[in-house]
């Protein structure tokens, strides 16, 4: 946590340079929010759906709270990105238990946030304390997530899909960018038209 506020109190404070092209807002969303909207969007998938009451511990979130706080904390930083009330409150991410409306919701929460970057370049980021951290968050925040989800994964002997795209890209000597996108288009793939 100190490390996460010392960076965004030194990303706050550093001028721009006149060059630079939204350098911030494109290296945190390729580089690490990408992967971990995949990697969580692929444990959702992945768990089987009795196993989303499933807790490591009896203190601890089950597999379904967890990712029900994770669409919760997207809606609560993309709503603040996107200067609009959350549509999204955790009383109604509470109220998701099914793994089809806990997926579709958290699907939903990186559409949302993906539309809220959209708006974003580094200058509106960096206006103010509030528009850092929200910006960040969505990365860190769901980092320590996903950090979560794998333990659960593993306790049920499913591979978490960060191992299984190097395993993959190992495999079919496939370059990270490859394995990203094959990913993103699985995930990002709109359900057919009813």
């Amino acid at each position: 946590m100190r490390t996460t506020l010392l960076l965004m109190a030194s990303l706050a404070v550093a001028p721009l340079p006149l060059h630079a092209q939204d350098t911030l807002k494109t290296t945190n969303i390729q580089r690490y929010y990408t992967p971990v909207r995949l990697f969580l969007q692929g444990a959702a998938e992945a768990m089987p759906a009795d196993k989303y009451g499933f807790k490591l511990d009896p203190e601890q979130m089950t597999f379904g709270q967890w990712i029900n706080h994770s669409t919760e904390r997207n809606y609560v930083d993309c709503a603040t990105l996107r200067g609009e009330p959350n549509p999204m409150p955790k009383a109604k991410t509470d109220l998701l238990t099914a793994k089809a409306d806990i997926v579709k919701a958290l699907g939903e929460s990186f559409q949302y946030c993906d539309a809220a970057f959209t708006t974003l370049d580094d200058r509106k980021i960096l206006a103010s304390p509030q528009m850092v951290a929200a910006f960040l968050h969505t990365t860190v925040h769901n980092n320590e997530i996903y950090g979560n989800v794998v333990g659960y994964l593993r306790a049920n002997h499913i591979v978490p899909p960060s191992t299984e795209m190097i395993q993959e890209m190992i495999k079919a000597k496939k370059t990270p960018q490859q394995m990203m996108q094959e990913m993103m288009d699985k995930y990002n793939r709109k359900p057919p038209a009813r």
